[in-house]
């Protein structure tokens, strides 16, 4: 039987190289999306099919839905149990940016309450739904099962742009939601991780690319090129098969040294 992974926002971007690389590691997927308009669609049915070529002998699933709604959460969850039985591994990837960046002192409560819900608020309560499942199935499967939950946060959880503060805030969240559920699921041997993605070339960064191109020119990361989504997918990879295991609650940064204080 394959091992099943979650990946939310999973069709497009960071999302879709995870899907692909957890698909040539023999992954069944359930791929989560949010918009359902056609172009969409598309994207999730290109991303469905492109994992199924890389994996062969896999089983792909998608699932549209906002993971910021409480019925979407619990949907994926009852998904995966009735799909496939079992959920090896939870990538909470889903992230949204704010719709309009305004400075820290215009910031509005509905641009904050929305990349709450979405970035923070849902991979909290997901993780709960997800870890209470594996914990269930760790009973059932015994020693060999060893589920990972994974969140993709981002150097906002450090870096101020204080253009985009409600983003900053919810990002710097998932990393003490990452220590928290660390914590609490080592005794029944699921690891918990962090992964901070830097300045990664996705479409939700096209709209700034002229800016970061110059700044990576001018030695913003010691690494100086931009990110790419398969260099998270290969982060979480080494998660996915075990790679770290006597490791849980670790952040590991794929931001081409950006984290790096120098002088």
């Amino acid at each position: 039987m394959n091992r099943v992974a979650l990946i939310t926002g999973g069709s497009r971007g960071i999302g879709r190289g995870i899907a692909l690389q957890l698909a040539t590691l023999g992954f069944d997927l359930l791929l989560n999306y949010r918009s359902d308009d056609a172009a969409a669609q598309t994207t999730a049915e290109v991303c469905s099919a492109a994992a199924l070529a890389a994996g062969k002998t896999i089983r792909v699933e998608k699932c549209r839905g906002d993971v910021g709604q409480s019925s979407t959460r619990e949907g994926l969850i009852n998904q995966a149990r009735g799909l496939f039985g079992r959920l090896d591994l939870l990538v909470n990837n889903a992230g949204i940016a704010p719709r309009e960046r305004l400075d820290l002192l215009q910031t509005t409560e509905q641009s904050f309450d929305e990349l709450i819900a979405t970035n923070l608020k849902a991979p909290f309560f997901l993780t709960q739904l997800a870890a209470r499942y594996m914990v269930d199935l760790g009973g059932q499967l015994g020693a060999e099962y060893r589920p990972k939950i994974i969140t993709i946060s981002s150097v906002s959880a450090y870096a101020a742009s204080t253009n985009r503060g409600e983003y900053c805030v919810s990002k710097a969240g998932l990393s003490m939601v990452t220590a928290l559920f660390a914590a609490s699921l080592a005794p029944h041997h699921i690891g918990v991780f962090e992964i901070r993605p830097g300045i990664i070339e996705t479409d939700m960064t096209a709209g700034v690319k002229s800016k970061y191109d110059t700044l990576i020119a001018n030695g913003l990361t010691p690494i100086a090129r931009w990110g790419r989504p398969e260099d998270v997918a290969k982060a979480v990879s080494a998660i996915a098969q075990d790679l770290l295991p006597f490791s849980t609650g670790e952040v590991i940064n794929v931001d081409g040294g950006f984290h790096l204080r120098r002088l």
